[in-house]
């Protein structure tokens, strides 16, 4: 079972930044999909950024490429989302995810609780 704790949200004016942390335990010796998924009121969720542990390049949504960057640190199975140049059209609850195994597709079996990001105009 993996446990997820994410950390960083908040209110940013447009244009500002912020980091999201994803700290992952419960699990040794694997190497995980994991990564970054929101849902704003009234929209489904959608894949923001994936990363898989084990190396590779990382997959973005189109709408937060050249703007958000995911990052790992193995030695703190910890994920981060660097999001710069942010807009008001990305509020929403970020929720940190992951499964085991390559990033084939969005399909996630662990989710953490969500932080809430708010980017005003």
């Amino acid at each position: 079972q993996v446990q997820l704790v994410e950390s960083g949200g908040g209110s940013v004016q447009a244009g500002g930044s912020l980091r999201l942390s994803c700290a992952a335990s419960g699990y040794t010796y694997s190497s995980l999909c994991m990564g970054w998924f929101r849902q704003a009121p009234g929209k489904e969720r959608e894949e923001v950024a994936v990363i898989y542990t084990g190396g590779g390049p990382p997959r973005y949504a189109d709408s937060v490429k050249g703007r958000f960057t995911i990052s790992q640190d193995n030695a703190k199975n910890t994920v981060y989302l660097q999001m710069n140049s942010l807009k008001p059209e990305d509020t929403a609850m970020y929720y940190c995810a992951a499964t085991w195994g390559f990033c084939a597709n969005s399909r996630m079996d662990y989710w953490g609780q969500g932080t809430q990001v708010t980017v005003s105009s």
